[in-house]
């Protein structure tokens, strides 16, 4: 997608159908008249919206995550994913488990969940909208790493609701070479900060715990460092398994797959229970998270988790214990 320059004033640089032909796109593999109802559904949220309402957007996409902090989620750029979902998931696409979110109304709440695709945040976003989970999914606060921001089609996904943006782990990526070992440590520690005043405004705090996509499709080991965003009173963790996202947007491909999409969410716990089980032990703790998600996925999908796994007993255990 191309970049866009905002100038003050009602009317935006990149107008309306420059925008759709940049966002149809990735979707370049339709049949015509797919493409031509997508374009329509399109222009309507663009008029819809106004011509201010453009010109944010750009302004947003040129601004987010240029430094490290919170970044808020955009109401048209939303309502573009919406619309595509609408029309490239899979109809049988589905969120299961939402009988579990009511013991969730209104508490702060980490949500942990496997790391397939980029767009995984904004499918599950989805995926919450369309079981009527509304108010979870208005309160989605991503937790992103530096690639997110590298390109203005992923900036535009994020977005679809806020974000912080976070270094990742060095181990994991050279994203960071630039910023000495201080400079990291600086802004992981501003990135914590942020997500603890988000989560005591009452966002839901979504963090992809393995730290990068699995290129495998199988589970990583989660960081243990993760533990930090579960410091605050009162916090709960959501467990969520994801299935389907890899294949929407293969690594590699420009262009997006009509696939099914699955969200299976977890019995949530309380993470200072958690926590007093295990000790304090960080690696026990997300030992435990990462057990309690892979029990949600096919065991395909379960990698480090497997339930042959070894040295996992005592997070078997506990994940048995806590999340049933």
């Amino acid at each position: 997608m191309a970049s866009l320059p905002v100038q003050p004033g009602p009317r935006p640089l990149l107008g309306r159908d420059a925008l759709i032909a940049a966002i149809t796109k990735f979707l370049a593999d339709r049949d015509a008249g797919t493409l031509a109802d997508i374009r329509d559904a399109l222009r309507h949220e663009f008029d819809q919206a106004g011509p201010d309402a453009l010109v944010r957007l750009g302004e947003r996409l040129a601004s987010a995550g240029a430094d490290w902090d919170y970044s808020p989620g955009d109401p048209l750029a939303r309502r573009v994913h919406h619309v595509l979902a609408s029309r490239v998931l899979d109809p049988n696409s589905v969120l299961l488990g939402a009988e579990h979110l009511a013991a969730i109304q209104g508490k702060p709440v980490v949500i942990f969940a496997n790391h397939l695709s980029y767009s995984d945040a904004n499918l599950l976003e989805i995926l919450l909208q369309r079981a009527g989970a509304d108010s979870l999914s208005e309160r989605l606060t991503v937790i992103a790493g530096p690639k997110v921001y590298s390109s203005v089609k992923r900036r535009f996904s994020s977005l679809c609701f806020g974000t912080i943006k976070t270094p990742q782990s060095s181990a994991l990526s050279t994203e960071d070479a630039v910023m000495n070992a201080r400079d990291v440590a600086r802004a992981a520690r501003r990135s914590i900060e942020i997500a603890r005043e988000r989560l005591e405004q009452g966002d839901a705090l979504l963090v992809f715990a393995e730290g990068t996509r699995s290129r495998t499709s199988g589970m990583q080991p989660l960081l243990a460092g993760v533990t930090r965003y579960l410091e605050c009173p009162g916090i709960w963790v959501l467990p969520v398994g994801i299935t389907g996202t890899e294949a929407l947007f293969p690594i590699g491909e420009e262009t997006l797959h009509p696939v099914r999409i699955v969200a299976r969410l977890g019995r949530p716990i309380d993470a200072s229970v958690l926590r007093d089980q295990a000790s304090g032990d960080r690696r026990l703790m997300m030992d435990t998270i990462g057990v309690a998600i892979a029990a949600l996925l096919p065991a395909e999908y379960k990698g480090a988790y497997a339930d042959a796994a070894p040295d996992l007993d005592e997070a078997r255990r506990l994940g048995l214990q806590l999340f049933g």
